[in-house]
């Protein structure tokens, strides 16, 4: 396969897990040149352009920034944010990967996916969207390799950690539904490992999960381990949550999907559980325990 051309990583600023950022380092750790994209000139960008890799900035609904930013370029990491405009995002990536004709495209799409079809969708939005864009990509032609990772540990700063610092409680309407969140470090290590070498995985999906599925008792109890200090679930009802992330500000279409999030919890929806970190990186995926321990200030600090 030809290796002509930096490697494009889209979202390479983003924030909650920072996936693209993250895959940004990897690849640069291994001596390969990285195009990454961001929204806009900040201290984040200019992090980037520091570790050495060529910043470009531009938005993924501007064909023309699409385009421009394509162009030059073999291998495409796209991911994007959840947001109402991700499907058309998407379409526009699979339009001018298609003219610039890359050797490999890596879609960040999500979990949820492999249960679904034309019949049997979800109340959420974004995740209609991932399936669509799915669909997209693979009447499009392109070398692509999907990537669906499950909910990630990452979610748990905002939608959880307050509470857990406060009142050392797990606040979340999951009810008994088993879940196997999976952390953005182990999502970027795949993403990365199959953008240096695409040759083996074009044409494959890869279901990203920790290394248990268990509810959220038991997700508490991990908690506790890692911050020796009581950690408990309370199942609290849906409409309590999309009040509370109302509250936060969290935007509508960020809102009904976390909401849907819930309910497809609470239904067993999440309850998945597959080795693809370890498959392709070589290395099982890190715990609920092992993330807690490194992120402990996340959460109010670990005990003594």
């Amino acid at each position: 396969m030809a290796d002509n051309g930096p490697i494009l990583v889209t979202g390479a600023a983003g924030q909650l897990g920072a996936v693209g950022r993250t895959v940004t380092g990897l690849l640069l750790e291994r001596g390969l040149p990285v195009r990454a994209m961001v929204r806009r000139e900040d201290d984040r960008a200019a992090a980037l352009r520091a570790a050495g890799a060529e910043v470009v900035v531009g938005d993924l609904l501007e064909p023309a920034d699409v385009c421009r930013v394509v162009s030059g370029c073999r291998r495409v990491y796209f991911g994007m944010s959840v947001s109402a405009g991700y499907l058309e995002a998407t379409v526009t990536m699979t339009a001018v990967a298609r003219e610039v004709g890359v050797d490999a495209l890596v879609n960040m799409s999500q979990m949820t996916v492999s249960q679904m079809s034309i019949q049997n969708t979800t109340p959420s939005r974004q995740q209609r969207q991932h399936w669509l864009s799915e669909q997209v990509l693979a009447w499009s032609g392109l070398p692509v390799v999907t990537v669906r990772p499950t909910m990630f540990l990452e979610s748990f700063f905002p939608l959880a950690g307050p509470t857990i610092r406060d009142r050392g409680r797990i606040e979340l309407p999951f009810g008994r539904g088993k879940t196997s969140p999976v952390a953005a470090a182990d999502v970027a290590r795949v993403v990365a490992a199959v953008l240096a070498d695409p040759g083996p995985h074009l044409g494959r999906i890869y279901e990203l999960t920790g290394p248990r599925s268990q509810d959220m008792h038991g997700v508490a109890r991990e908690y506790s381990d890692a911050l020796n200090r009581e950690v408990t679930y309370s199942d609290i009802p849906a409409e309590d949550w999309e009040r509370a992330l109302k509250k936060m500000g969290s935007p509508e279409h960020l809102t009904r999907h976390l909401v849907a999030m819930g309910e497809l919890h609470r239904a067993g929806r999440y309850d998945r559980l597959s080795d693809g970190v370890e498959r392709v990186t070589g290395r099982p995926a890190m715990s609920v325990r092992e993330f807690v321990s490194l992120h402990a200030d996340e959460f109010g600090g670990r005990r003594s």
